[in-house]
């Protein structure tokens, strides 16, 4: 029975963390293009959204991509859903 409790916390949060993530990529992906003639001041001497686009939104999911990774890996240790040989 606290094995299934943990199983069921353990995807609640997995659920929750990539909802927001998923949230921060349609942001990043959709708001910028989507709003880029209001975002046109100048950012390192290029239009905020070329930059966004050309540089600023890679950069973005990496991030993300490096955040889910570090997180899971110590939710997994905290659950005990770890696969590391020790």
């Amino acid at each position: 029975m606290q094995a299934n409790r943990n199983r069921r916390a353990y995807w609640r949060k997995n659920i929750r963390l990539t909802g927001v993530l998923m949230m921060l990529w349609f942001g990043v992906t959709f708001g910028v293009s989507f709003y880029a003639r209001e975002l046109s001041f100048d950012f390192f001497g290029w239009p905020f959204s070329f930059w966004m686009a050309a540089q600023g939104s890679p950069l973005v999911y990496v991030l993300i991509i490096a955040f889910y990774a570090l997180y899971m890996e110590r939710l997994d240790v905290a659950y005990g859903f770890d696969e590391s040989e020790d």
